[in-house]
């Protein structure tokens, strides 16, 4: 049957493509009439391509963005005379008026000159353009989106097919991949997270320092063989290299961050540096459990580059980071249930929760560039992580149940007590890790071609000690219960080390074909893997194509797919027990994609629409169960499965000079665990096949809206809004997959208010345009949760002894999010 009802939805999802394709040739053929082309290279003062350039035809719809080498094609209407406008980020719009007759094909080469002043805001179709299966996004946004994690992967969670419900926490799933799925690049250098984090509010700052991003590009799948070996998704940031001497602070009630720039006399040398410090003590006294809240994290990155010529530079990217989690519980009163079984949780505390999760990264360019076309890049990098989670805590509990009689005096009160008992947990674990890696990177691109292919050995050292319990009581008895000994519900006790190597490397070449009505865009490449571990190869093919025909309307199409072979990382094959796996293989993901984007103007502005459609088939998988943000993992190749869907997004300036989007994805991802059989109480073998995967989110919104105030532009307003249904969830330690409830939806709304006193352009209306050397000066408050929804995270799995056999009952109780808050943060650059 789930065979029956996977075919349908690939046969639903094929045709509302086949419908948006119809609509947009229809759409062709109705104005394809008396048409004329221009076509073109837009250039700097200096001759140099300016990259990703709009072209609008004056007083029309139409209009088209340049490729990365400056060129353009436009289809335009026979007319005496029309205006051609040219604008791209950092130059002066030009206009061009041209006369063009039906069939005529004219070309129209223009030089753009820099802007005097450098403009704040951008528009969408300069800075988030899809190149098949990668998209270039305006990171600049990310000042503005109210977010209490304060982290750049806030940007990414309002994309079509990602999704997050976890406020706290700056990890997020993929078309149905796992946290850890995502790969995460920052200057062609792979970046990692800890290992040991288990919750959301124990994660400080994420790698990525915001105040530092130039460039970012995101793939939700399908992506090229220059990107690694993961199955979900990638992640490219390039840091910036300055042009001048600045620097930019802000400070809130969630901590302060810190970024200064500049470069030398002679321009050979350029440094970017900053300093963030968070504390999310305000945020979490918001939730269910009382107590002690001390979370301090800091983070000190550097960009230093060395220009010895226009040849050759070499490259440093530093990171530390110091993530400490210290939590000394007191009370917790949780009220869950149905208003015809309502309950009540309280729990009393004693003891306390100490972690610490240290890691840096070091890495060195070298950058060499014999001629324009040829690149070659070594890189030496290093990764260094001191985890430590150590915690001894007591709880009290009692569980009642609650008068709902709505007649009754005593309406809320408990009414009688359901069970009662205690807890203790302990830990001691510890990890450490050291990377060392060597690559080599290289490239030769022409305007008809790009060849890139590349290098990577890699040394993994990793000591891992475990030594965790749990003791539950309930009423005197120890759960589980034998009569004759205290038994533990929970003990794990290991000590691993690990020393391995890993190599890895491709080759992809990219070439365009220009046709009489269409252009074609064919990459293809390949990438292989290699581990000592397991003595495993695995190769991965992997293309794409991007076809762009010569239409009035900017309509692009694409198609891309191949093998994504994602060899395992350590928490992958260490088993239940603690053991390792030696017999682990790569977990194995076939994608698909086809998408198409459509480039239109409306209210003389620039919009975006684009559509994908997906299927991903699993091999080798790696069964797992998430508890918050931990991922707790089988250590075995056990499934198969599938994950497919639809994506949808329509961005642009629906208020003028800020951009907003909205997307929605609708998805499916089951796996079907091997010889997960069991016997029911008739005796009879019952296979339960395909189920929910712990990411099966099937119904997702993400929006981000922005306005100005009527007759205050100085004032502005930005909304945040996200919508998941509900994930599934199992009892932690259930032996069956096949058990499953869903949590609530995820729903949160988000909203900030800004004040300008001062901009780049030295606007603002205030005295502050006198001070020279402050180049803007802003003033935001943010309410978080607008609503006060209560979101569930995870649940406190509470055993009681409730009947005469003692036997024990269980019970899900939420864990509940962040609950409303208001922030205000000041925001200046010098």
């Amino acid at each position: 049957m789930i065979k029956r009802f996977q075919n349908n939805i690939s046969k639903s999802i094929f045709t509302v493509f086949k419908l948006i394709l119809f609509f947009l040739l229809v759409h062709q053929q109705t104005f394809g009439q008396g048409l004329g082309q221009i076509f073109g290279t837009i250039t700097d003062q200096n001759g140099k391509p300016v990259p990703y350039a709009n072209i609008v035809i004056k007083g029309t719809t139409l209009g088209i963005a340049a490729n990365e080498f400056g060129k353009y094609k436009l289809m335009v209407p026979q007319s005496d005379t029309i205006t051609v406008e040219f604008s791209s980020i950092g130059y002066s719009n030009l206009s061009v008026p041209i006369k063009i007759s039906a069939g005529e094909s004219k070309q129209l080469n223009v030089t753009l000159q820099l802007s005097q002043s450098q403009i704040e805001e951008v528009s969408v179709l300069a800075y988030q353009r899809r190149f098949g299966n990668i998209e270039r996004i305006d990171h600049r946004d990310i000042d503005f989106i109210p977010d209490v994690s304060g982290n750049f992967e806030s940007l990414l969670k309002s994309l079509p097919g990602v999704s997050s419900s976890n406020e706290l926490s700056s990890q997020y799933s993929v078309r149905g991949g796992s946290f850890d799925e995502n790969l995460v690049y920052v200057n062609d250098i792979e970046v990692y997270r800890p290992f040991l984090i288990r919750s959301g509010q124990q994660e400080g700052l994420s790698f990525i320092n915001s105040d530092m991003v130039e460039g970012v590009e995101f793939s939700a799948g399908g992506f090229n063989a220059e990107f690694g070996d993961k199955m979900a998704s990638v992640l490219s940031i390039r840091y910036r290299q300055p042009l001048k001497n600045s620097a930019r602070a802000e400070v809130s009630l969630l901590g302060a961050s810190g970024v200064v720039e500049g470069v030398s006399k002679n321009g050979k040398f350029s440094h970017i540096s900053g300093i963030r410090y968070k504390t999310s003590q305000y945020l979490l006294r918001t939730l269910d459990v009382k107590g002690d809240y001390k979370p301090s994290f800091v983070d000190f990155q550097t960009n230093l580059v060395w220009r010895f010529s226009n040849r050759f530079s070499v490259s440093f990217l530093g990171n530390y980071s110091s993530n400490k989690y210290l939590f000394a519980p007191e009370i917790r009163e949780t009220r869950f249930g149905t208003f015809n079984n309502a309950l009540q949780l309280k729990v009393y505390y004693d003891g306390q929760e100490v972690n610490r999760f240290e890691t840096a990264q070091g890495a060195v360019t070298f950058d060499f560039r014999p001629t324009e076309e040829l690149s070659l890049k070594v890189i030496a990098s290093t990764y260094v992580a001191r985890e430590a989670e150590t915690f001894d805590v007591l709880g009290q509990y009692l569980l009642n149940e609650l008068d709902n009689n709505l007649g009754s005096t005593t309406y809320g009160d408990s009414l009688i007590n359901v069970g009662i008992g205690g807890f203790l947990n302990h830990a001691r674990n510890y990890l450490n890790a050291d990377f060392y890696r060597f690559e080599h990177l290289g490239s030769h691109v022409t305007e008809a071609n790009k060849l890139k292919w590349g290098f990577r050995f890699q040394i993994e050292n990793i000591s891992d000690e475990i030594n965790e319990w749990e003791l539950i009581d309930s009423s005197g008895y120890a759960v589980p219960y034998n009569g004759e000994e205290l038994v533990l519900n929970y003990w794990l006790r290991s000590a691993n080390t690990l020393t391995s190597n890993r190599f890895s490397g491709y080759v992809q070449d990219a070439f365009t074909i220009d046709f009489t009505k269409w252009a074609l865009t064919l990459t293809a490449g390949v990438r292989s893997t290699y581990w000592t571990y397991n003595q495993q190869l695995n190769v991965s093919p992997r293309a794409s194509a991007i076809i762009k025909p010569d239409w009035k309307r900017n309509v692009a199409f694409h198609i891309s797919g191949g093998y994504y072979h994602q060899p395992p990382i350590y928490k992958e094959f260490r088993l239940s027990n603690g053991n390792l796996n030696d017999e682990i293989l790569a977990q194995e993901s076939i994608h698909f994609v086809l998408g198409s984007e459509y480039h239109f103007i409306a209210w003389k502005r620039p919009f975006r629409f684009q559509a994908e459609v997906y299927h991903k088939h699993f091999n080798n998988i790696i069964p797992y169960k998430i508890d918050n943000v931990r991922i707790k993992y089988t250590g075995e190749n056990l499934a198969t499965g599938f994950a497919q869907g639809i994506d949808l997004k329509v961005n642009g300036e629906f208020v003028e000079g800020a951009e907003s989007w909205a997307s929605i994805s609708v998805m499916r991802a089951y796996e079907d665990v091997l010889n997960d059989f069991y016997i029911d109480s008739d005796g009879n073998r019952v296979e339960p096949g395909y189920y929910p995967r712990p990411t099966d989110q099937r119904f997702n919104v993400g929006v981000f809206f922005q306005d100005y105030l009527a007759g205050q532009p100085t004032f502005r307003v930005h909304l945040s809004g996200h919508y998941g249904t509900g994930l599934p969830f199992a009892m932690p330690k259930s032996e069956r997959y096949d058990l499953f409830d869903r949590m609530p939806s995820y729903k949160r709304i988000d909203i900030g208010f800004t004040k300008v006193f001062k901009d780049d352009r030295g606007k603002g209306g205030t005295s502050l345009n006198n001070i020279k050397w402050l180049k803007s000066l802003w003033l935001g408050a943010e309410v978080f949760n607008l609503f006060d929804f209560n979101n569930t995270i995870s649940f406190l799995w509470v055993k009681t002894v409730g009947n005469q056999e003692n036997l024990a009952g269980t019970y899900a109780v939420p864990n509940y999010l962040t609950s409303r808050r208001l922030n205000i943060k000041l925001t200046a650059r010098f």
